[in-house]
């Protein structure tokens, strides 16, 4: 699949990560001479922070490449991205050099925060290819996209720009009415208008604006919104008391709500004064990585909950692990003689500790992973668990070799160096490539979780085993199996 982009901004380079880290080839053009660095910039970002929302492995990253015309740019694209200034007639310009050269059946969306789909159509030679597809920065990371067309709008491409959105790991909200701004940016309109004025009446600094949101609201915004917090707040009589209770708060003078304060010098001199006394001791990109590394926690804790967007990361998980080929049981195997690949994943954002790599922690979570991934694999799977069988780790020895960063892809392979009645002996090595990060060697036993005594496996499981035995009987004894703590062998 291709993707062409157009307009290589902090948005369009956005799309650019989101496209190329999930395999898509990107094709960009934008005049500006400084794009490939601005556009570098943000997908290192990318390919940093991204991977880490993932506990299965992204697919291989697509080709990225940099065109001198829109003509060139859009050849074979699937899908285009117009992420140029907000000025409608060179919107206009934009779309009609698309058009006289992209396929016909191409989505072609637009980034726009503020213009009507009916508004880009104009004059446009094919207006049902065109639509809104507004993202939010960093489109990589922040799944919404407001997707709205108009009454000229092809049903099929707003059905095939939700599928697309959907395997990028995107949230497409159908606007089923085109309006100025579309719902998100009007809302946050609101918000922007009476923080001006807090400002400006010296009620407030644009730091306690800024703390009384990601302290209070935004936390719980981020997770379910504004109608289901409210709802909450009803307590057990739910939305019908809250808005009893609070509702007549309306009438009441509390905020200015539309009144906005006149742009002079004076006010945004005051509000940039204050935005750089609280923000300026770091760059753009040092805010950026700062952003990143809170968004991925955020959204990965909600994925511990299976809340909100981690709901979101769990059925993108589960369709990048459809596609991946994982052998179910032992006899899938290719090769039971060697080294069983058990772990393949990239290093998360909250993995890494204050010295910049992987904490200690997270190497016994990585060693877990595979060795119920090995478990799996011997049939000893949730079904066979929840029969009454399973292993419990007895002993485990983690041996520190080399460090692993953030984003880092890294892969475990498990030998099996014991598997007879009831012991379980196996030794992890994880790699990053061909480089050698640590080795966990762990000894379980097998436990009937009704009397919660070591019990024999049941007799697929042994097997299974017996079968990895005598495949692996001929491996050499991997180096530092058995070694003890201060034990230089």
């Amino acid at each position: 699949m291709k993707a062409a982009i157009i307009g290589g901004g902090v948005i369009g380079g956005g799309w650019a990560a989101r496209f190329l880290l999930n395999g898509w080839d990107v094709r960009i053009f934008d005049p500006d001479p400084q794009a490939q660095r601005k556009i570098g910039e943000v997908l290192d970002n990318a390919r940093r922070s991204l991977p880490g929302l993932s506990d299965v492995p992204l697919p291989e990253e697509g080709r990225l490449s940099y065109h001198d015309t829109i003509k060139e740019a859009v050849q074979g694209a699937d899908w285009i991205q117009e992420s140029v200034p907000e000025r409608l007639d060179v919107k206009h310009k934009v779309f009609a050099a698309l058009q006289a050269a992209c396929d016909p059946r191409a989505v072609i969306g637009s980034s726009t925060s503020g213009f009507k789909p009916s508004e880009l159509q104009q004059g446009a030679v094919r207006p049902e290819q065109i639509l809104v597809t507004h993202p939010f920065n960093p489109v990589y990371l922040l799944p919404l996209v407001e997707l709205v067309g108009s009454a000229a709008t092809s049903l099929d491409v707003i059905a095939r720009a939700c599928q697309i959105l959907r395997e990028l790991g995107m949230f497409p909200l159908h606007v089923k009415r085109e309006i100025e701004a579309h719902i998100a940016d009007r809302l946050l309109e609101v918000v922007w208008r009476e923080a001006l004025w807090l400002v400006k009446d010296g009620i407030a600094t644009t730091e306690e604006i800024d703390n009384a949101i990601r302290y209070g609201f935004g936390i719980r915004w981020a997770q379910m919104g504004l109608f289901e917090t409210y709802r909450i707040a009803g307590g057990e009589a739910g939305m019908k008391h809250f808005m009893a209770q609070f509702g007549p708060t309306l009438q009441l003078p509390w905020c200015k709500l539309t009144d906005v304060p006149e742009f002079t010098e004076d006010l945004v001199d005051l509000i940039a004064g204050q935005s750089d006394a609280q923000s300026g001791a770091h760059s753009i990109r040092e805010l950026e990585r700062i952003r990143d590394a809170n968004l991925v926690g955020m959204m990965r804790a909600l994925k511990q909950q299976n809340w909100g967007a981690g709901a979101l990361l769990h059925a993108h998980d589960a369709q990048l692990r459809a596609g991946t080929v994982l052998e179910k049981r032992v006899a899938d195997l290719p090769d039971p003689g060697q080294p069983i690949l058990t772990l393949s994943r990239a290093v998360p954002l909250d993995w890494t500790d204050y010295n910049g790599h992987m904490t200690e922690s997270r190497y016994l979570d990585a060693f877990t992973s595979a060795t119920d991934r090995f478990m799996e694999l011997l049939g000893c799977d949730a079904d066979y668990i929840a029969a009454g069988g399973s292993y419990f780790t007895v002993e485990t020895h983690i041996c520190h070799l080399d460090e692993a960063k953030a984003g880092a892809h890294i892969t475990v392979r498990t030998q099996l160096l014991l598997g007879e009645g009831k012991k379980l002996h196996l030794f992890h090595s994880m790699y990053e490539g061909d480089r050698l990060l640590a080795t966990g060697e762990h000894f379980l036993l097998h436990v009937d979780l009704e009397t919660r005594r070591p019990s024999a496996p049941g007799l697929q499981v042994a097997m299974a085993l017996d079968r990895i035995a005598r495949a692996q009987a001929a491996l050499p004894r991997p180096k530092g199996a058995g070694r003890a703590i201060g034990d230089p062998r």
